[in-house]
């Protein structure tokens, strides 16, 4: 069976990474947006990178214009807006499109991995999340409008399942 740990992505700075060096981690993997409705979400994003961090987990953010133009900016603006506005210190990945023909391979496994509601696997909107266990597989996925801070007892619970192992 297919994990994360199967893939690389871009980071936003151009460097390749390999999603193997998560391994044993817990991830929140979410395609972001610095103009979208729900962009304030990432204050409760790096809110939870920076309360969990130390027990092993991370976010990694997947921007993605492919709603609305939401996300129209180069990765330095994009870097720029995170870090000024948000304090975003997650992982950045660089722009890549989450649904049709040209989805990047690790948004196809996670849509395979944990489809939406009746069954449907197309992203619907940006701030869709990902909870992925310590061993690269996927938890459970939550819309867009479900805020960051409502994942902690998903969270705590990935934490302690594996804790250690």
């Amino acid at each position: 069976m297919t994990t994360l740990y199967e893939f690389q992505a871009e980071r936003l700075d151009g460097r390749q990474q390999d999603l193997a060096d998560y391994r044993g981690k817990v991830l929140l993997v979410v395609n972001v947006a610095s103009e979208c409705g729900f962009t304030p979400q990432y204050q409760g994003l790096q809110a939870l990178q920076d309360d969990y961090a130390e027990q092993g987990f991370r976010v990694l953010g997947f921007p993605c214009n492919q709603f609305g133009g939401q996300e129209p900016g180069g990765p330095e603006a994009i870097a720029e807006f995170c870090s000024s506005r948000f304090g975003v210190n997650f992982p950045m990945f660089a722009k890549i499109e989450v649904n049709g023909g040209d989805a990047h391979p690790v948004y196809r496994f996670l849509k395979e991995a944990a489809p939406g509601a009746l069954g449907t696997t197309a992203i619907k909107w940006n701030f869709t999340k990902f909870l992925l266990g310590r061993d690269g597989r996927v938890i459970d996925r939550f819309a867009p409008s479900t805020r960051p801070e409502a994942l902690r007892t998903a969270i705590e619970k990935a934490l302690a399942e594996h804790a250690g192992g």
